[in-house]
């Protein structure tokens, strides 16, 4: 049995949800996520309670993982589409910029030129000083444009420069002076 697959998921109001042939649609204010359903399973919804419940047609140790990731990515979705995700980063080091131009994220990261990032659909970007939002309704795609906005310049363990996430702790390294004085 999964414990996170058995806990029941609320509808918030303003939400729509639609299950169309092994396909789940949810609607919100923030937008619109679709996901595919694993086989084996049943999703029960409760229209008076506005509940959903997902269950496994039968059970087994694969069948009890799947149950868990299968509700977690139906919570996530319905979380998404009404209070929607964010990423913080944070840029460090002198003459290191983050602007937006056209929802499009401009890095100026002390190379030769200046990197652009374009926004996929539903994702947003701000920013504020040193920090870069990343937002938008689906989890997965918030996180991942978030790491290849950090991958264009990982923080560096002797100074920190570098983009880094706001609660991301970077250890720091001696130099060399300090290793050479006994």
């Amino acid at each position: 049995m999964s414990r996170i697959g058995k806990k029941i998921i609320s509808i918030p109001d303003g939400v729509e949800f639609k299950i169309d042939d092994r396909e789940i649609i949810i609607k919100g204010p923030k937008g619109e996520l679709k996901q595919e359903l694993f086989k084996n399973f049943d999703i029960v919804h409760d229209k008076e309670k506005k509940e959903l419940t997902i269950s496994p047609k039968k059970e087994s140790g694969k069948i009890s993982a799947m149950w868990g990731l299968l509700r977690s990515l139906v919570f996530n979705m319905i979380k998404g589409v009404t209070e929607g995700f964010e990423k913080k980063l944070e840029i460090n080091g002198v003459s290191y910029r983050a602007s937006v131009q056209n929802n499009n994220l401009i890095l100026n990261l002390g190379l030769s030129h200046p990197i652009e990032i374009k926004a996929p659909q539903g994702i947003t970007f701000g920013v504020e000083k040193n920090i870069i939002t990343v937002s938008g309704p689906d989890k997965q795609v918030v996180g991942q444009i978030a790491a290849e906005v950090r991958e264009k310049k990982k923080p560096e363990p002797y100074k920190g420069k570098g983009i880094k996430y706001i609660d991301e702790v970077i250890k720091r390294k001696t130099g060399k002076k300090a290793a050479g004085s006994e």
